[in-house]
């Protein structure tokens, strides 16, 4: 087990985490609430709150969600005296061989009388007077257990701007805390598209444009120059072949070669007519400058309909038709 202060500059305040741990509302405030509901008997994060803090796709496995359990958030009765909070969320970390995993993890703190002298704050009123920032604050799942091994859900009085009070956050945020329990939920990044400098997962953006409603962009003429390019590979999973935003899954790449290079820039360049396909493509290739630096991506279906779209850096695109010559010079070696 770890201790020390929690890592909650992440979980406090990520725009992207979910799992909040109380209301939070925007200017015009919000009528204060009655106690919270109280539940016997903890038992864990991964059985209350499965999917608190989830920070990335979790592929589809065909299961069902674990639905958790959602009390009533409200305030803390005075008949209720905690001795512990519990915080469930969710962390990227380095994965096993390399790459990263995104692991659910279960934190405990027993010091935890700043946080309850900020939790019965009041709400402070909205005023539409008050310059309020547009982040998005997004608190922990938080718990407050009793000695008894009951819970409940605390509320998080909000400041002027519908916020939870800088008091609460500042108390959040030097919880000291002990990770009591901690899974791997899925791997994020694994090595070989770490190595290859390629995203786990990606959009298919010709499947995308082409199946929105919006009129195909023209064939372009010739392809712009380009300089080193680096190739990622993309296997879409059955479920998500002609869905409104298919994603893939990392299967190769790494820099293409240079003689490959002028090849798939030559064919991107071709004026041949796109197809009237509506066939989705299992496997694509996304190619993007090898330096990082902005530049059109170069999307291609290896399959399907084998199209492929150019897309600007700053919007648009063109799509174009390719064949069997173009995908073969997006094949492993």
């Amino acid at each position: 087990m770890r201790s020390g202060r929690t890592a909650l500059a992440v979980a406090l305040l990520g725009v992207a985490l979910g799992g909040c741990g109380g209301t939070t509302i925007g200017p015009g405030g919000a009528d204060e609430p009655g106690p919270a509901q109280i539940l016997e008997a903890w038992t864990s994060c991964a059985e209350t709150a499965p999917q608190a803090g989830a920070i990335m796709h979790v592929p589809n496995t065909g299961a069902p969600t674990p639905a958790g359990v959602d009390p009533r958030v409200g305030r803390v009765d005075p008949a209720f005296t905690p001795v512990a909070a519990v915080l469930c969320g969710r962390e990227l970390r380095p994965g096993r061989g390399g790459g990263q995993d995104q692991v659910a993890t279960e934190r405990r703190a027993t010091q935890i009388a700043q946080l309850l002298t900020a939790l019965r704050l009041p709400a402070q009123d909205s005023d539409r007077d008050t310059n309020c920032t547009l982040e998005m604050i997004v608190p922990p799942w938080l718990a407050l257990l009793d000695d008894r091994g009951r819970w409940l859900r605390p509320y998080l009085p909000t400041d002027t701007c519908g916020k939870p009070r800088a008091e609460v956050r500042t108390a959040l945020a030097e919880l000291s805390t002990t990770i009591v329990d901690s899974r791997v939920v899925e791997r994020v990044e694994d090595p070989a598209a770490e190595t290859a400098g390629c995203a786990q997962r990606w959009t298919d953006l010709v499947w995308v444009e082409t199946s929105n409603g919006r009129p195909g962009p023209p064939a372009p003429g010739t392809s712009p120059a380009a300089g080193p390019l680096r190739l990622c590979v993309y296997q879409v999973p059955p479920a998500e072949r002609g869905g409104g935003k298919p994603a893939g899954d990392f299967v190769y790449g790494g820099p293409l070669p240079a003689e490959r290079q002028a090849g798939v820039l030559r064919a991107l360049g071709n004026r041949r007519a796109v197809v009237d396909c509506a066939a989705p493509a299992s496997r694509f290739a996304v190619l993007r400058p090898l330096d990082g630096t902005a530049g059109p991506d170069r999307y291609v279906e290896l399959d399907g309909c084998r199209r492929f779209l150019v897309a600007g850096s700053t919007g648009g695109g063109q799509l174009g038709q390719g064949d069997e010559a173009l995908a073969a010079l997006l094949r492993p070696v």
